[in-house]
């Protein structure tokens, strides 16, 4: 971690301290103290844990505080314990925000997890399918055209058919198809990568909502979704049961291609051909590997799974489809995949994060937090996962170091 960005952060951290104490301190003494409570499931017999609202925030506030200032020590020894201390201070967000959004009320943490892992499957997918090009070199910004062109057309084909296999079966060509058009742009013709992703995207607006508009009296199920299921034994575990074994179809196979993904990529031979394409292209190619056929390859898994994550808004949550539905998850999900430094479980952690903002949201429109007396606008809630978004690609998460090959074009003896 840089010095600069090192500061930065335990700037951050000193002045959210100094807020907690000037804004909880008061209050250590009142007469009837706020005590907030953090349920841990549904129902009457549900654990709840009843907190004092104002000690623990305010002893946070000093923790803050101290991190925020060891971050600026010059002395060795603190300066390498600084960047662990500072990352704990984050982790300590979580807890923070939630207790000071639910002040003298109660909120269900379960439920806000649940949240976050829902919320988090489409932005997790899009990451996944932009770290398979990514890793052969190939640059996708691609992913918002390609998951929509999923929603709209896996919509489309269930709506025509009645048959919800059929419409995610479409979803997946649609994401594969649109992913070709990218690769014919961009590694055949060798185009600049930017703009074919560019060119994807504009293309997926486009006709997206022109197949709407002429597809629309014909479409029938709407509203209908994929069906919600327990894994059998596993959803009876306590508390995890029930935010880890209960959901839809797509969020399960969300976590099984986080999984398989990790074992493809970094386990296997086809991941090591992979990724040395993305390295180094010409000595991939010294040793005997089709360079522009494992590109394809990986832009078309690539395709796939951002359709698949576009299928997850139109299919598995809303049962429509509407212009632009995606709405920038795309975009999001290419950060979720530079904070997950281009690994599988990484990338999970960047789209939980970005999961977790959208989810908070939510929490804080039902809860009507207050900032300094006055209700916090639906607007500025809204706009939660796009500014952590920002935060990430800022760099505040420290030097994120791509492919050395990613965005250049390859060019054989046959170019």
């Amino acid at each position: 971690m840089g010095q600069f960005r090192r500061q930065s952060i335990a700037s951050f951290f000193v002045l959210l301290g100094l807020g907690l104490l000037s804004s909880y301190g008061p209050l250590m003494g009142a007469a009837k103290p706020l005590i907030t409570k953090l349920a841990f499931g549904v129902g009457i017999n549900a654990p709840v844990l009843a907190l004092p609202t104002a000690p623990v925030l305010v002893g946070l506030g000093f923790c803050y505080l101290l991190i925020g200032l060891l971050g600026f020590s010059k002395q060795a020894q603190l300066r390498t314990l600084a960047p662990k201390l500072l990352w704990l201070a984050g982790g300590l967000l979580f807890p923070t925000i939630l207790l000071a959004a639910a002040a003298g009320s109660q909120t269900n943490v379960l439920t806000i997890v649940a949240e976050t892992l829902r919320l988090g499957t489409p932005i997790a997918l899009g990451a996944l399918a932009g770290l398979y090009a990514e890793r052969a070199g190939v640059v996708n910004i691609a992913i918002e055209g390609m998951m929509l062109f999923g929603a709209a057309i896996g919509f489309i084909a269930f709506g025509l058919t009645a048959n919800l296999g059929v419409g995610l079966g479409a979803a997946l060509a649609a994401g594969a198809a649109s992913a070709a058009l990218h690769g014919l742009l961009s590694i055949s013709y060798q185009t600049d990568q930017i703009v074919s992703g560019a060119v994807v995207n504009l293309l997926a607006l486009g006709v997206t909502g022109y197949l709407r508009q002429v597809f629309l009296p014909f479409l029938r199920g709407r509203g209908l979704t994929l069906p919600e299921f327990d894994l059998p034994l596993l959803s009876q575990i306590p508390l995890l049961g029930e935010v880890l074994f209960r959901g839809k179809p797509i969020f399960y196979t969300m976590l099984l291609l986080m999984v398989g993904s990790h074992i493809l990529l970094f386990f296997t031979s086809w991941g090591l051909r992979l990724r040395a394409v993305g390295e180094n292209p010409q000595a991939a190619a010294a040793v005997g590997i089709n360079v522009r056929q494992m590109r394809y390859h990986a832009l078309l898994l690539s395709g796939m799974l951002a359709g698949l994550g576009g299928a997850w808004f139109s299919l598995e949550t809303v049962g429509s489809f509407d212009d632009g539905m995606t709405a920038g998850k795309g975009f999001i999900a290419l950060a979720a995949m530079i904070f997950g430094k281009w690994t599988p479980f990484g990338a999970l952690g960047g789209a939980l994060l970005f999961g977790f903002a959208e989810a908070l949201g939510t929490r804080f429109q039902l809860l009507k937090v207050a900032l300094w007396g006055y209700p916090l606008p639906v607007q500025f809630l809204q706009i939660l996962p796009y500014l952590t978004t920002l935060l990430v690609l800022a760099g505040l998460i420290g030097r994120a170091t791509p492919p050395a090959a990613l965005g250049l074009p390859y060019e054989d003896e046959q170019s």
